[in-house]
């Protein structure tokens, strides 16, 4: 495991004072519900109890049978939870949820409009879903139902384009939706036409209508994944799957617009094997950003110059099992947990609140291919 901690932590301790403060006090008890990919020893959805004071795991079992849902979203009040089921003909599935023993129960299941839908997100008004669809390169939003359910359709958008990665980026690949802090805009990662779509949202209504400026580029065979803003809602940081590195804009929040303003590699300059960059997240205090590598197999993290937004790399940890396709941190910035698919397994660091470094704390969490991790 290659380490470059002193760098973050000189950079937290002394150009950043308040980086050491911890977070403001939070619930100590969640519960950790596991996206998969079915088939092969998974049934769904599974679910564990977790104490944030003492990051102990505790078993709690498949909580609801569906296929492939390999991304999941939690509505505001905490009562519902979303599923896309990623196959050819995808769908996006609904779920009540049992505050008391997490079990899931199914309200309906509706098609997504296109094929492998792979993201999806409930706006903060609970009203409003919208869901990429990765092959077939589109979004759609729909409306959520006063029970829970998912409604109508309400919008439909296709998009169309390709890059210089011809066997990635043949085509439009929709890859992630994610909502701006003031629920006007959504920004929708396209991998395969390296943009980032930018869509007004009228959240009364659930329609997504087009935008001005309509998208920022980003240089071609990147290949954008997924896109988190800071806790400030000024800066926004895309994870370009296919060349392994972090693009980072400063956010115009009257124009909704994004401009690039530096370009970051996830990965050490002596790696030469194939990589490619997956999931992103930003620590709840704004100053550590996490990246996870499949390939690599690690998680780099970089310490977030909090006036300009710019990224210092600080340490790269190994993710003790192979391809870390997602990763989430708790609510409390305490603990880290990523998904290692092919292992089979969820690990357990912990975060030192002063560097941002991780810790592997020995809890391993058995469960077939996952690939999704949401605290609840």
């Amino acid at each position: 495991m290659k380490q470059f901690r002193w760098i973050a932590a000189f950079l937290a301790a002394f150009a950043h004072p308040a980086a050491g403060q911890p977070p403001a006090p939070a619930p100590s008890n969640y519960i950790v519900y596991v996206g998969t990919y079915t088939g092969k020893g998974s049934d769904g959805i599974y679910a564990w109890r977790f104490d944030a004071a003492t990051g102990q795991l505790m078993r709690i079992g498949l909580v609801g049978a569906t296929v492939n849902p390999s991304f999941l979203a939690m509505h505001p009040s905490g009562k519902f939870l979303y599923a896309v089921n990623e196959t050819s003909k995808g769908t996006v599935t609904s779920f009540s949820a049992d505050p008391a023993t997490a079990k899931l129960t199914r309200l309906n299941q509706v098609p997504s409009g296109g094929a492998d839908p792979c993201h999806l997100v409930v706006d903060p008004s609970g009203r409003v879903l919208i869901v990429a669809n990765y092959t077939s390169g589109s979004v759609a939003s729909f409306v959520v139902n006063a029970d829970g359910s998912v409604g109508r359709t309400v919008s439909f958008l296709t998009h169309n384009g390709s890059s210089v990665n011809r066997a990635r980026q043949e085509r439009a690949h929709a890859h992630d939706v994610v909502l701006s802090r003031d629920n006007r805009l959504a920004i929708v990662c396209d991998l395969g036409m390296d943009k980032l779509m930018i869509y007004g949202l009228d959240a009364k209504t659930g329609a997504l209508s087009a935008h001005d400026p309509p998208y920022a580029a980003l240089e071609p065979g990147s290949g954008p994944r997924h896109f988190a803003f800071d806790p400030a809602g000024k800066h926004g940081y895309a994870i370009d799957e296919l060349v392994s590195t972090i693009t980072v804009f400063d956010w115009d929040v009257a124009r909704g617009a994004l401009e690039e303003t530096q370009t970051v590699s996830t990965l050490p300059a002596d790696f030469h094997a194939q990589n490619t960059a997956a999931e992103i997240a930003i620590h709840p205090s704004g100053w550590f950003l996490y990246g996870s590598n499949r390939g690599d197999n690690s998680l780099a993290e970089f310490v977030i110059d909090r006036v300009t937004g710019k990224l210092t790399a600080g340490g790269r940890f190994s993710s003790e099992g192979r391809t870390p396709r997602d990763f989430a941190i708790d609510p409390t910035g305490q603990w880290l947990l990523a998904a290692n698919q092919d292992s089979n397994e969820i690990v357990e660091f912990r975060i030192d609140q002063r560097t941002g470094a991780l810790t592997p704390t020995g809890q391993r969490l058995s469960v077939s291919q996952p690939v999704c991790v949401l605290f609840k």
